[in-house]
């Protein structure tokens, strides 16, 4: 079998009622699970430098140590991570009933839902597809994934470790473009997990509504970092450049603009180049810079900074590369626009790249303001020793997640939710929060065999009538 040939319709039909059919006969229980995640963690681990060599080919060149931080340690921390917690994960949990209600009890069941579908995007193409994957097989669950079409390699790596681990009607890998995205997502799953643009999300929403298919959404957004007045400059470079430059800015969660007190901001800039310049050095030879994905990738991004100059801005390019170069191997510099008006494509869109925007603000209220001005992103990084100032900035604004005085690190706790709001996503995944986004969680009510509840029935006279009343006081 062509293993990167596209999946058919009629394929992507039958399979998932091929799975849905193997989660019906025999529900996955606690042994299953574990020896599932096991056999996932022990295959995953030997094939990682296969991982690296998939996604080097795909992006033309993607940072080796990148790749291992961003791909092979979140996926095996996550697996790690529910392995020693499945067990607990797995217990029915206790609720409490009221003493109205006494002497029943009650419980919450975590049950697993049948089959997942995942919609997984290119920017991570390992960790995005596999720790969606982990939480749902947790959770007891069959799995459909339908990696991205603009890594190919990568997903054609993920469905020869997915069929070396498990069985054919316990997880499946279907291949193509969008068209087969778009039936993918047509699909009567039992919940669906999209990770992607805002814009194919709300596709995505719209395919799964005619079979309420329940959707999380993990999508995007302008996430901006704020630097306060008391927050050391070079620090906040150093720190704003690791989370803008990771994966050269192909980063959902990535500071996609910088807000800074107007009497600093020509230091922020100047700390932000001299952090570049000694990370890269000469970056057409650095082995710790990320190319862009493909063509049409560069060729956006080269508009927003021709869109930049076209209107005047100041635009900083600290790197000297050769266009022909650049273009030929992908390669977009790392650059910075200096305070771009709201009409810049630069602020009108996710950035989802290594152009950075610097804006000043004169106060703290006017900092929130132009947050608020957007739709609410997936992050949120605020700077700050203060504690008030912080906590002003979390209290008026709203996020997907925060990480204070750093970046994109509230990805990799494991305990936290990861999700957005509204344009920037639904639902929640990692650790716990994902188990239970991939189960029911079902409530059961237990009544023990002598109940007031035999005598709350008509006629309401009497004694019973007084109870009732009672019962609203």
């Amino acid at each position: 079998m062509d293993i990167t040939a596209d999946t058919t319709p009629s394929e992507l039909a039958a399979t998932r009622e091929r799975l849905r059919t193997a989660w019906q006969a025999r529900k996955p229980d606690y042994a299953q699970r574990r020896a599932d995640l096991l056999r996932l963690r022990d295959a995953f681990r030997a094939r990682v430098p296969a991982m690296d060599a998939a996604i080097q080919a795909d992006f033309g060149h993607r940072s080796r140590h990148e790749n291992l931080l961003s791909e092979a340690m979140i996926t095996l921390a996550e697996i790690d991570h529910a392995l020693s917690r499945l067990r607990r994960w797995m217990r029915p949990r206790r609720a409490a009933v009221g003493w109205r209600f006494w002497p029943a009890r009650a419980e919450i069941r975590p049950e697993p839902v049948g089959v997942v579908g995942i919609l997984s995007p290119w920017n991570y193409p390992v960790n995005l597809a596999l720790v969606p994957l982990v939480s749902a097989i947790a959770a007891g669950n069959h799995v459909y994934l339908k990696p991205s079409e603009h890594t190919p390699r990568t997903s054609a790596y993920l469905r020869e470790l997915l069929a070396e681990v498990f069985p054919a009607d316990r997880v499946a890998v279907a291949m193509g473009g969008a068209e087969v995205g778009a039936a993918f997502s047509a699909l009567p799953f039992d919940h669906l997990l999209f990770t992607g643009s805002t814009a194919v999300g709300r596709k995505v929403m719209a395919a799964a509504a005619p079979n309420l298919t329940p959707v999380t959404l993990e999508l995007g957004g302008k996430a901006p970092a704020v630097v306060c007045e008391d927050f050391p400059i070079e620090l906040a470079a150093s720190r704003i450049a690791s989370g803008k430059w990771f994966n050269a800015g192909q980063t959902c969660i990535g500071v996609d603009y910088v807000l800074v007190d107007a009497t600093r901001r020509d230091a922020l800039v100047a700390a932000l180049q001299a952090q570049l310049l000694a990370r890269y050095g000469e970056l057409d030879a650095s082995q710790d810079y990320t190319r862009i994905i493909n063509d049409s990738q560069y060729a956006r991004l080269r508009g927003y900074v021709d869109d930049a100059r076209t209107r005047g801005l100041q635009v900083i390019e600290p790197f000297a590369v050769d266009p022909d170069t650049a273009a030929r191997e992908r390669l977009f510099p790392p650059t910075l626009v200096i305070e771009p008006g709201t009409d810049a494509q630069v602020m009108q869109h996710e950035i989802f790249g290594p152009i950075l925007p610097v804006l000043s603000y004169r106060n703290l209220d006017e900092a929130i303001a132009r947050i608020n001005a957007l739709d609410r992103p997936l992050a949120l990084y605020p700077f700050g020793y203060d504690r008030e100032r912080v906590e002003r900035i979390l209290a008026q604004t709203l996020a997907g997640g925060v990480t204070v005085n750093d970046t994109l690190l509230h990805f990799g706790a494991h305990d936290l939710p990861f999700g957005g709001i509204g344009p920037s996503g639904i639902g929640a995944i990692h650790g716990r929060n994902g188990f239970d986004t991939f189960s029911k969680l079902l409530p059961v009510f237990h009544q023990r065999r002598f109940a007031a509840s035999d005598w709350l029935k008509p006629p309401y006279r009497g004694r019973i009538d007084k109870l009732v009343r009672a019962l609203v006081k």
